[in-house]
């Protein structure tokens, strides 16, 4: 037998090396743990956004403005004297239309660029609400008859006509009335309109696709009026990928020195109504039946694809399809709807 102070100095041995023993192994345990935190690396996945696509045109816009801005459609004039024209190489879709005398207008469509001078601004006719109600936005244009004006203004847009359109518009005085007025595209952007981004109207191929259809290097639409010939040639560029624009006798260029030089051209057939006199096309106040169904040609890519459009409502797109009645689909970029008379002749050159 130990004595009684031998025997607690033993028990107290005992529970200093027990003691150093846990100690021992829990340091073990912290060590592994740390060792295994800083050899062990997670998974790490990256994302890249899909790039954002301006729904006129079907371009990247590495901007996203497209994203912020409604339509905006602007009326300008399409005669001699009107000559040269500001904007419309930056427009994203161009409408000609048939106006009194057959001469014609053209209704410009912006929503991914805002030229700083647009114009020359003139009056609304009765076919444009037919043009801007898919899209809406924003409705620029100066004065009209009262029933074009009564029309446009069923339409949902939001109306800048030059009586109240403050600093968005201006007056170029070493210029001929009424071909001087002119539109700055931020400052009308800036109005307002709704829906932002206006939905899509065309349906578009892959960039750098090419179409199938006929050869055309050129084709000439017939508009009649003579001014001293609103009958317009459009040439197949297969360096620029897009058309040249030849009216009144010259390829066009823009007030900037910038050419017409749009991707695609669409050609729709369309009977002109209403109006005084004989009406239909060329009448004062007629408009194009823009519903239902009708002959279209599709020049884009060097082809003509012929086939027909078809809209069933106002707020509808018009779709255009083949002969075998699959979808057109055109090369990214600026559009030109043709709206000529049903029985105006289109040429065209293989």
């Amino acid at each position: 037998m130990f004595p009684k102070c031998s025997r607690l100095v033993l028990c107290c041995a005992l529970f200093v090396v027990f003691a150093l023993s846990v100690a021992a192994c829990g340091g073990g345990g912290d060590d592994a743990a740390a060792t295994d935190a800083t050899t062990r690396t997670e998974p790490v996945t990256t994302t890249t956004a899909a790039p954002i696509i301006a729904p006129l045109t079907g371009l990247v816009d590495p901007t996203g403005v497209s994203m912020t801005r409604p339509a905006m459609t602007v009326k300008i004039d399409n005669t001699r004297p009107a000559l040269p024209q500001w904007g419309v190489d930056q427009a994203d879709v161009v409408y000609e239309e048939v106006v009194e005398g057959q001469i014609t207008r053209l209704a410009l469509m912006f929503q991914s660029q805002a030229p700083g001078k647009i114009g020359p601004i003139r009056s609304v006719r009765n076919t444009d609400q037919a043009i801007v109600w898919p899209v809406g936005g924003i409705f620029v244009y100066s004065g009209g008859a009262q029933i074009s004006i009564r029309s446009i203004s069923e339409a949902p847009v939001h109306l800048i006509d030059e009586e109240a359109a403050g600093d968005t518009m201006f007056r170029d005085r070493s210029l001929r009335a009424p071909f001087n007025l002119y539109g700055i595209g931020d400052k009308l952007f800036a109005e307002g309109g709704e829906p932002v981004p206006p939905p899509p109207i065309f349906q578009f191929r892959a960039a750098g696709a090419s179409a199938v259809g006929e050869p055309a290097t050129s084709f000439n639409v017939g508009f009649r009026g003579t001014n001293p010939s609103n009958a317009v040639n459009w040439t197949w560029n297969p360096a620029s990928g897009s058309y040249t624009r030849n009216v009144f006798g010259a390829d066009l260029m823009t007030g900037t020195g910038a050419p017409i030089a749009p991707q695609n051209v669409v050609v729709q057939f369309v009977n002109y109504v209403g109006g005084e006199g004989r009406g239909g096309a060329g009448a004062e106040g007629s408009e194009a039946e823009m519903l239902g169904t009708g002959e279209a040609w599709v020049f884009t890519g060097g082809v003509v694809i012929k086939g027909s459009w078809r809209r069933d409502s106002k707020e509808a797109p018009t779709r255009f399809v083949d002969s075998a009645g699959a979808p057109i689909a055109l090369a990214p970029g600026q559009t030109w709807v043709e709206l000529p008379q049903i029985g105006y002749a289109v040429t065209v050159t293989p």
